[in-house]
């Protein structure tokens, strides 16, 4: 046995929620009231989801607890647990500039209306696959346009988001500022 396989042997059990415990214990009730009676996932699926939405709020309490039990404690081995743990994507902050298209997407973007009047059947991916072809058959001198015009987009880019992070830094040495001050006046 590998290390990988170690490790997810080690992993902590997601966290359920309210109504996956709600399932488990209506299944395991189901199983006890009528054990010879077989139902398919789709006929199951449907009367538990009917069950769920006609008991009561009091009810519903007791499974909402039970998930959030069963959250706290994945959350606790989590914070045990040696193995890698997934990362969440940072958010793009909207004052940021956005990156420059490449001088293939400026062709795609002058060829695709015409392309789709063209052949106005045509999905997104073959539209993509003809410009793609078209890119590779057009001439390095027709290309010229699109790369002066990406390198100008590339350049005010660069510009763009070198004040962004000027900006950035005023804003941290304000907010680093107003703390101090406020550290002063008490």
């Amino acid at each position: 046995m590998n290390m990988g396989k170690e490790a997810q042997l080690l992993r902590p059990k997601v966290n359920v929620s309210s109504y996956i415990h709600f399932l488990l214990n209506y299944r395991n009730k189901f199983k006890e009231q009528q054990p010879n009676t077989f139902l398919g996932f789709k006929e199951f699926s449907r009367k538990c989801s009917e069950k769920w939405k006609s008991i009561s709020k009091h009810e519903k309490a007791k499974y909402e607890a039970l998930a959030k039990l069963d959250k706290a404690r994945y959350q606790e081995e989590m914070m045990n647990y040696p193995g890698r743990r997934r990362r969440r994507r940072r958010k793009r902050d909207p004052l940021a500039p956005r990156r420059p298209p490449s001088s293939f997407l400026l062709f795609c973007q002058e060829h695709y209306p015409h392309l789709k009047r063209e052949n106005p059947n045509w999905s997104v991916v073959q539209v993509a696959k003809a410009t793609g072809k078209m890119w590779a058959s057009t001439s390095s001198n027709e290309k010229q346009p699109y790369e002066q015009r990406a390198a100008f987009l590339r350049a005010k880019y660069q510009e763009d988001l070198k004040e962004y992070h000027k900006q950035c830094k005023a804003r941290k040495g304000s907010k680093g500022l107003a703390k101090k001050y406020r550290q002063e006046s008490e």
